[in-house]
């Protein structure tokens, strides 16, 4: 049961959203007795990409990328806590997952938000502005019913906001007014369960984009398509079906290091960099692209080869609903320089996700947010949005940075580490104590790395200043 907040009561901290990265914050927050903090979301409950929880589909990242561990290992809100109370902490040991499977993943955070006494379903924030006069935001909401209708209003204030506000599925523009259309067989892959008989009923399906979720979904099909009739087509712009960078020093670029150095370059070198660094966050598991390599493979013991094309440096230039029913598209292959058309009677989009402009949630604060050469929010080392003076209170965002802070915006590995850095700017530092080095390799010319090249000059100087003495001699 939600505690009722005083009408005139000023939180310390308002979330506006209930996704992985709000709820990580309201975990750690419970930790910090002395906030007051509410967190709103319009959704009735907890749920986390419902249409990829393909069976046996995991995380990409370890287990220890819980709401809390990788900031305090010892939380109630742990995953490790999780499980110990559901008494399944021995067959997890004896399970050896490092990587959990999706829907676990959905579970665990699904208790960890019905516990969590500041977090508020059915909420759905309408406007928020700033009161010089309490210096707090006011927050103007809607309590929503079961199916989503209106029941209620109510406001909230808060000296210190997060938006949470998540990502919405990326349409390709040749294809966006086929997925307008209900009639047309063309989904993104954040339906696919939903769709997914229907997608195993059609002759020809063509999965679009080369990302973990296009993997899965090209696999789960072939899994489930009879042999010799797969009528499967995979295709992706990248030059290859590229495993995702999981070594162990490439994977240092998800630290808070690396955050602190993405965030100290300029603006255009951020721009440059953020398209060369694909391999970090759209290749596809290395265990993936085997399971797949071997599905065709065992598809081949009979003699014939399984009727599976996957192509990679193709675009998508436009598509269109034929005469039949079928979805025509138009493509083109960019080393080749050559075109052709695709006749298909499914398509699935796995082009991922685009984060949800903040500013639609804030728009009365609009007048007072700062922003860069191209149009976007400043963003400060804090993960708060650099806002006029006249604004005294604060607004964080996650996952909507990934101008400013890079590649880790979206990783679910920084989510702890992110909501810690929020509460101790809102504390003044006192929340959670954090380490001041966490990659081995040195990014820039700075910190470790620039120590240790003094060092090396000032050896070769001693080094030198003793030769030539002796050669002097």
């Amino acid at each position: 049961m939600n505690a009722p907040i005083a009408e005139e009561e000023i939180l310390d901290l308002l979330g506006v959203g209930i996704g992985p990265f709000n709820l990580s914050l309201a975990a750690l927050a419970d930790g910090v007795p002395e906030l007051s903090t509410a967190f709103l979301e319009q959704h009735t409950a907890f749920h986390w990409h419902p249409g990829l929880l393909i069976g046996g589909a995991t995380l990409q990242v370890p287990f220890l990328a819980d709401l809390v561990s990788l900031v305090d290992p010892t939380s109630p809100w742990s995953f490790l806590n999780y499980i110990r109370i559901r008494e399944r902490l021995f067959p997890f040991y004896f399970a050896e997952r490092f990587h959990l499977d999706r829907a676990e993943y959905d579970a665990y955070c699904r208790w960890a938000s019905e516990q969590l006494p500041s977090c508020r379903f059915g909420h759905q924030v309408d406007t928020v502005r700033w009161d010089a006069g309490r210096e707090a935001f006011e927050v103007d909401f809607t309590r929503l019913d079961a199916d989503g209708g209106a029941e209620g209003v109510g406001r909230y204030f808060a000296r210190n906001l997060v938006l949470g506000v998540g990502t919405a599925p990326k349409i390709p523009e040749p294809l966006r007014a086929l997925t307008h259309d209900s009639s047309a067989p063309v989904w993104h892959s954040a339906e696919y369960l939903d769709r997914r008989a229907q997608l195993l009923a059609a002759d020809h399906v063509t999965v679009i984009g080369s990302g973990q979720s296009g993997a899965e979904v090209f696999l789960d099909l072939l899994r489930h398509r009879p042999e010799g009739s797969e009528g499967l087509t995979w295709l992706t712009r990248t030059p290859a079906f590229a495993p995702m960078e999981y070594s162990k020093l490439g994977l240092e670029q998800f630290t808070p290091d690396y955050t602190r150095y993405f965030h100290g370059l300029s603006e255009p070198v951020r721009d440059r960099l953020l398209p060369q660094q694909w391999q970090l966050y759209k290749g596809v598991s290395g265990d993936t692209l085997g399971e797949i390599h071997d599905e065709l493979y065992r598809r081949t013991l009979g003699g014939r080869w399984p009727d599976a094309a996957l192509t990679p440096g193709v675009a998508v230039r436009s598509a269109r609903r034929a005469a039949d029913g079928r979805i025509e598209l138009s493509v083109s292959h960019a080393q080749q320089e050559t075109e052709a058309r695709l006749m298909t009677d499914a398509v699935v989009l796995a082009t991922g996700y685009a984060e949800r402009p903040v500013e639609g949630v804030i728009e009365p604060l609009l007048p007072y947010l700062s922003r860069d050469e191209a149009g976007r929010p400043d963003i400060d080392a804090d993960h708060r949005l650099v806002l006029d003076e006249k604004v005294g209170g604060s607004v964080f965002v996650q996952n909507a940075e990934r101008h400013t802070h890079g590649v880790g915006a979206p990783d679910l590995g920084l989510a702890a580490w992110r909501s810690a850095v929020v509460l101790n700017a809102v504390t003044g530092g006192g929340a959670y104590a954090l380490p001041s080095r966490t990659a081995f390799t040195s990014f820039g010319l700075g910190g470790a790395t620039a120590t240790s090249a003094a060092s090396a000059v000032r050896r070769a100087a001693d080094g030198a200043s003793r030769s030539e003495g002796l050669h002097t001699r």
